[in-house]
């Protein structure tokens, strides 16, 4: 799954729970809310007057290393 500023928070969480502390460092401590699960993570940003880019940013390093550390266990 590619995971977009338009991905919504609760697809994003669906793919992988471990976004949820992501979103929780960046000041998103709403993420188990149920209004927040159908909006994107633009519009969540926005409503917590948070860069959108930067976040998306956090998320993508942490997918990187989830994906190299997937790869590192499953090579031995």
């Amino acid at each position: 799954m590619e995971i977009t500023k338009e991905t919504t928070m609760g697809q994003m969480l669906e793919y992988d729970p471990g976004i949820a502390y992501i979103l929780m460092q960046c000041g998103m401590h709403c993420v188990g809310c149920p209004s927040s699960v159908g909006e994107s993570l633009e519009e969540a940003c926005m409503v917590h007057g948070l860069d959108a880019d930067e976040v998306m940013e956090y998320i993508q390093k942490y997918l990187t290393y989830r994906k190299a550390q997937e790869e590192e266990k499953a090579n031995g």
